[in-house]
């Protein structure tokens, strides 16, 4: 991993090698369970309603490549959803492996902490088990997994849910109510 990494927010001009990234990922694993990759217009627009809504989209970059990112979003449309929200997290493949995927996540975290939300939810496609160990470094508790939900590259692929309380959870109030 090189020396000096950054993680900021990720910005409009960061939707290119975004979605490099997550073409990688469509086109080549289960993480995602998409069959086509996303536009540079879908990803800015991705990045904007992260912006809009005050939910954290981050990249880690080192000069100006973009060696992975990550996002969380309200885990369902619903309002009583409101506190709970749902990380995303996708590495360029060169450094799989070299610690940019558990910063990125330790920095989401504190980052959906501060923007009220008090769950976080992993969905993890295909079961992959880096992302599980990942998340279970990180606090992230098993929450059950849907069996046979994904169908691709001609098989069945589970969704592995594991979760983790942000802030004080739920032994105190929010800072705000769901919305």
């Amino acid at each position: 991993m090189p020396d000096a990494l950054t993680i900021r927010p990720a910005t409009i001009s960061d939707a290119p090698q975004i979605a490099v990234i997550y073409a990688h990922h469509v086109l080549h694993g289960t993480a995602s369970f998409d069959t086509e990759p996303r536009s540079i217009e879908a990803t800015e627009a991705k990045i904007a309603d992260c912006e809009m809504h005050g939910w954290p989209f981050l990249v880690c970059h080192h000069d100006d490549t973009i060696l992975g990112y990550a996002y969380a979003t309200q885990f369902r449309d619903r309002p009583a959803y409101g506190l709970a929200c749902e990380d995303s997290i996708y590495v360029h493949p060169d450094h799989v492996g070299k610690g940019v995927g558990k910063a990125l996540l330790t920095a989401l975290v504190e980052a959906a902490e501060t923007a009220g939300f008090r769950q976080m939810l992993a969905v993890i496609g295909g079961g992959e088990r880096a992302s599980v160990a990942l998340h279970a470094s990180l606090g992230f508790e098993h929450a059950g997994r849907m069996r046979s939900v994904g169908r691709k590259f001609g098989r069945w692929l589970d969704s592995v849910y594991m979760q983790r309380s942000l802030g004080g959870g739920d032994r105190q109030p929010p800072m705000r109510e769901p919305r």
